[in-house]
């Protein structure tokens, strides 16, 4: 057993270089889970800054001298982040607080139409079934709004706290964008000399994960505005609210959008009952899911990370777990990431092929 296990051992860890990425990935991953809390500004920063590189590059392309693409990329995201937190999310913030006052009137609207279907259906469902649901419903809108006002009173005292990201925030993506090349340069003098094992893992990275993590912004920003406008247009209640959900909902592969559905049909449901503009709404909801996965997708992802739906999913739900929103959002980037580390590790039979081959 000893045996076998050296053997594997010095087939994974035959090349030195092997052993300093391991460091690199555990290093990251434990200065993440001890200090995340403390370096969320830097890591906010350089993700942004990483998304807004991007435009920088494309200006560059068409002879954009750098100081100006730079300048515009950064005034973009300034005019988009405090856009964001001045206009969407006060607007957002309104149309919950609405949405909870209103959910009683709902529930009871609910509790009604519930209560006919033992009538309608006996041989589906009974009227102690009917009570059962409704008290379990009760509780867990109950339970909800509890944790709300709880959460919402606990993150008073982190006003100071926004306030650091208000300030820090667009400082270190100037700064990051600015010096990008200074300090990569910077970071690569603690690497060695030769690092193709690295280089290799850079080189998928940083054309997969650009594309990914850029197309999937725009597809949120496309898909949210398309859905506020549809929802203005047919009059649906809570617009904002629910155009932010379900471009948000593009997050998560093959789950977002099925889950999303529920609260707009839902509120449709409430507001017009099984009627034409019911319909309506579900019919141009289809329309812009349909839309988004057929011709939106294939548009933003030319270069689609190669993983098996198992493994897309798998990753949603670890990263998702580990870190919430964040661990959603770089699930795909993260699997990319951990298959190009295990595409790119030398094996003591890489390492004989090439000898052979040299």
């Amino acid at each position: 057993m000893i045996n076998v296990f050296k053997k594997w051992m010095d087939e994974l860890f035959s090349e030195e270089e092997a052993i300093i990425l391991l460091l690199i990935i555990f290093g990251s991953l434990l200065l993440v889970l001890t200090m995340g809390n403390v370096l969320a500004p830097v890591i906010t920063s350089a993700i942004l800054a990483f998304l807004m590189y991007g435009m920088t590059a494309q200006l560059m392309t068409r002879n954009v001298p750098s100081w100006l693409a730079l300048s515009l990329a950064f005034l973009v995201f300034v005019g988009s982040f405090f856009g964001i937190l001045l206009i969407l999310l006060p607007l957002v913030w309104k149309q919950m607080a609405a949405l909870f006052n209103e959910l009683p009137t709902m529930l009871a609207q609910w509790q009604h139409s519930l209560s006919l279907l033992p009538a309608q259906y006996p041989e589906l469902v009974t009227d102690e079934q009917i009570r059962e649901l409704i008290l379990v419903i009760q509780s867990e809108l109950g339970s909800m709004g509890q944790t709300v006002l709880t959460f919402s009173i606990s993150k008073i005292p982190n006003v100071l706290g926004l306030l650091i990201y208000l300030v820090l925030v667009p400082i270190l993506v100037f700064f990051f964008l600015k010096d990008r090349e200074i300090i990569l340069a910077w970071l690569a003098n603690f690497l060695p000399k030769k690092k193709p094992i690295l280089a290799k893992v850079w080189k998928e990275m940083n054309g997969q994960v650009a594309n990914y993590v850029r197309g999937k912004v725009i597809e949120i920003i496309v898909v949210g505005v398309i859905s506020y406008l549809a929802f203005v247009i047919l009059d649906l209640n809570y617009a904002a609210l629910l155009g932010l959900l379900v471009g948000l909902s593009v997050l998560i592969p093959y789950i977002g959008a099925a889950v999303v559905t529920v609260p707009v049909l839902m509120i449709g449901y409430f507001q017009w009952g099984m009627g034409a503009e019911f319909y309506t709404l579900f019919i141009v909801y289809g329309v812009i899911q349909t839309l988004d996965g057929n011709v939106l997708v294939p548009l933003l992802f030319s270069e689609a990370v190669n993983l098996h739906p198992v493994a897309i999913i798998l990753a949603v739900l670890v990263f998702g777990g580990l870190w919430g929103l964040w661990g959603v959002f770089f699930a795909i980037p993260l699997a990319t990431l951990i298959k190009a580390v295990l595409n790119a590790w030398p094996t003591r039979q890489l390492l004989d092929e090439e000898v052979t081959n040299a």
